[in-house]
């Protein structure tokens, strides 16, 4: 059984759509949209939910023009944190999945049932495990995600008090030279000095 032209065109789009995740939710569409715009030309910014992260996580699905364009995105944000309102935030991006898309067209023409199983059935403890496994999965990757997160503040309040000690170096600079000291200091050990 083929797939329909729609499922043909989705697939394509699929194809040149990556997945970025971890990131702020203050990023907003335009945000993203302008971060991303410096590897390549932004077609399509849609956020999604995560279902496993914690609430201070989002994640998005960006088309770029082309496939080669999303490849090349996926590996330079590999090699570097990418850079939102100023500062580093490490954020992944992959490819896109087809799952990942809510509005995907179907495959075949097919319907899906789903029904309770009943304990006595001979797949019941497999299906048990499947739904076992699946929570443990999910447990594992929310203490991954809280193990990052703290980590990320860790970075933040160092990169916060790194950015407070250098703002109370050029106050004390522009301080000097604003009462006279600079030149004083100029006069007495005889530096010539630009006033730029």
């Amino acid at each position: 059984m083929e797939p329909s032209t729609e499922y043909v065109a989705f697939e394509e789009k699929v194809k040149k759509t990556i997945y970025i995740d971890n990131l702020s939710p203050q990023v907003t569409k335009a945000v993203l949209q302008n971060a991303i715009n410096q590897f390549g030309n932004v077609k399509d910014v849609q956020f999604i939910p995560t279902y496993f992260a914690s609430c201070g996580v989002c994640a998005a699905l960006v088309e770029m023009e082309s496939a080669k364009q999303a490849e090349e995105i996926i590996c330079e944000m590999g090699d570097s944190p990418l850079m939102i309102s100023g500062m580093p935030r490490p954020v992944r991006a992959r490819k896109a999945q087809v799952e990942m898309f809510e509005d995907r067209p179907k495959k075949h023409q097919r319907t899906i049932v789903c029904r309770w199983m009943d304990p006595s059935h001979q797949n019941f403890e497999l299906a048990k495990k499947i739904k076992d496994l699946t929570k443990k999965h999910a447990a594992e990757a929310q203490y991954i995600m809280e193990l990052q997160l703290k980590e990320e503040e860790k970075l933040h309040k160092q990169q916060s008090e790194t950015l407070q000690t250098n703002y109370r170096k050029y106050e004390l600079i522009d301080g000097a030279q604003a009462d006279g000291n600079v030149n004083r200091l100029k006069a007495e050990y005889g530096i010539k000095l630009n006033d730029h």
